[in-house]
């Protein structure tokens, strides 16, 4: 069935203001829903329905039904926001449920679902691929939700038959984004002058540019038929030190303020580096942004903000 018009939820957020604008560049119908408005983008803000995904009866009954697939992006994605309150991350649990009774009810078969890399918990390998979570990986609270969003999602499929396609993200980072996540608040220290504290020289993540995040969800869209019912993970696929990503955003605002080397905070994750092969083979999903050059992008947006 083509696909036409697309319910994107977290339509606000960093990832759906940017996801919106470009399926609209391309010529989707879009419908977004959040709990607050689009500050960053007008055009995001005029399709945007404010909804409490929470609130079962709000989501059944003010989201419009003629929708042929549904994005679930919304979530409280801050795992340290979660680990200081366990008991917000139900809402994500909820949210996910509430959506899926709505796709069930509105008849929508087609369902994408944003999970995260924190779903395969502290194993500290240097790749993970899709078939190593394992249910009892759960290390936060944030995990936790994922894991059980995507259990949700597996059973919708299998006693209704939505069929999805899950997305794992690892670290996206780039414009729309102003919270204290490391890339932007890095940055915002540097634009104030201040040191730059690096919790562990040594620890590895994998850091991916929110355009290549888009160009994967973009490819799920376009081939959902033929990679219906299986989860990919979209990284860069390559791993990078936190000191170094403080290094490039030091080189980039010529600053004098200092790289400060601290212990490794307890329960973080010391290397995580996504095995990319599956979605490279199906969804013929190719990262472009080196971290480099999405660095450089992410500190151009920055600084006209």
């Amino acid at each position: 069935m083509y696909i036409k018009k697309i319910l994107v939820t977290g339509s606000s957020g960093t990832i759906g203001t940017r996801l919106c604008e470009i399926l609209l560049q391309k010529g989707y119908t879009v419908i977004g829903t959040d709990i607050k408005p689009n500050k960053w983008y007008k055009g995001v803000d005029a399709i945007t329905t404010i909804v409490d995904l929470m609130n079962k009866s709000e989501t059944l009954n003010n989201l419009p039904g003629d929708i042929d697939m549904v994005i679930h992006l919304a979530a409280i994605a801050r795992a340290v926001d979660l680990s200081k309150n366990q008991s917000i991350a139900n809402n994500n649990v909820l949210t996910t449920s509430n959506i899926l009774e709505y796709a069930k009810l509105n008849n929508i078969n087609k369902f994408i679902f944003a999970s995260s890399r924190e779903v395969y918990g502290g194993f500290n390998k240097s790749i993970e691929s899709e078939n190593e979570l394992s249910t009892t990986s759960r290390d936060n609270p944030y995990a936790s939700s994922k894991i059980d969003g995507e259990l949700l999602v597996k059973d919708f499929q299998k006693n209704c038959g939505i069929d999805y396609v899950i997305l794992r993200f690892s670290n996206t980072y780039g414009m729309y984004d102003t919270t204290d996540r490391l890339i932007p608040r890095f940055i915002e220290l540097c634009k104030e002058c201040k040191d730059l504290p690096v919790f562990g020289q040594d620890k590895i993540l994998d850091f991916t540019y929110i355009d290549d995040i888009i160009n994967g969800i973009i490819l799920s869209i376009e081939k959902f038929d033929s990679v219906k019912n299986d989860t990919f993970n979209l990284s860069s696929g390559k791993g990078c030190s936190i000191f170094h990503v403080a290094e490039i955003i030091k080189s980039n605002f010529n600053s004098d303020n200092q790289i400060v080397i601290e212990e490794n905070k307890r329960g973080d994750v010391l290397k995580f580096v996504a095995d990319i092969t599956k979605a490279k083979e199906n969804l013929g999903y190719t990262p472009q942004t080196s971290i480099e050059n999405g660095i450089k992008k992410a500190i151009e947006w920055y600084k006209k903000i």
